[in-house]
């Protein structure tokens, strides 16, 4: 029974694997036995956050600096990966974020929003995933296996008030988790599995400042997304861990095309 989630010797890209979310899963990843390939534009933060995973475990974490929006870097990184690493058990898309221009404050409509900022969070936050997914997803067809995780949001559930281009973007990553789960299990393998985790509220460096105040009390926003959080808290990084933990593993082998709601309720409670 154990062998159905042993990650030991898997080895596992991740993008935005230096963030909180991210580096949690790192870390829990190479706590159990999985090897790690942190992919990001920072050289800085890859070597600091490489370094703190190899002394949980020697030699377990690879980094390489790479736009995930950039084609052609991506196409150079597979062959990297092929040439250092032979195959890919695993690729986790965290990469995302927010713009201030395409964030309403309260005091605002939606014709005061910036509407570049607006396209380069849907940008960011859709085709961040889209593309190391399609190029990284090669290695997997050559192989015939692999499982895909990408990052969802309550956003992309319900219409969630002034983040109208991560809103868009998400639930593209809902359809677009579906669609290429259907795409590599038919026409590659069964063995190919895509999904998605949809986080309910945690607090990052994203959203910090949206959430808490500066003498560390809920901001107002806080205060109405705790009150329809059948759990009445934020979740802690680590609380995402479990269910990489079973996508990426065998026990999940008949699991495909799904998109896994970690909110501690949010999106079962209508508030009433």
């Amino acid at each position: 029974m154990n062998d159905l989630f042993d990650l030991r010797d898997k080895t596992i890209a991740l993008s935005g694997g230096t963030g909180v979310l991210g580096g949690s899963i790192a870390e829990y990843l190479v706590k159990n036995g999985a090897s790690v390939i942190l992919l990001g534009r920072s050289a800085d933060k890859l070597d600091e956050k490489r370094n703190v995973l190899n002394r949980i475990s020697m030699n377990s974490a690879f980094s390489y600096v790479v736009d995930v929006m950039e084609e052609k870097a991506l196409v150079s990184l597979r062959e990297q990966i092929k040439e250092a690493h032979g195959a890919i058990d695993g690729l986790i898309n965290l990469a995302g974020g927010n713009l201030p221009g395409a964030t309403l404050r309260p005091d605002q409509t939606v014709f005061d929003i910036s509407l570049e900022d607006t396209k380069e969070v849907v940008n960011l936050n859709l085709f961040g995933s889209v593309l190391p997914t399609i190029v990284l997803s090669q290695l997997m067809a050559e192989q015939g296996y692999g499982s895909i995780i990408n990052i969802s949001s309550m956003a992309s559930k319900q219409s969630i008030t002034r983040v109208l281009g991560y809103s868009m973007a998400k639930a593209g990553i809902d359809i677009f988790t579906k669609w290429m789960a259907e795409e590599l299990a038919t026409k590659f393998s069964d063995k190919i599995r895509v999904n998605a985790i949809a986080p309910g509220f945690f607090i990052g460096n994203q959203n910090r400042k949206i959430l808490i105040n500066e003498d560390g009390s809920h901001t107002e926003r806080s205060k109405k997304i705790l009150a329809k959080t059948p759990m009445n808290r934020f979740g802690d990084a680590s609380e995402l861990n479990g269910m990489v933990h079973y996508l990426l593993s065998e026990a999940s082998s008949f699991v495909t095309g799904t998109v896994y709601d970690v909110d501690g309720g949010f999106n079962s409670f209508t508030g009433v």
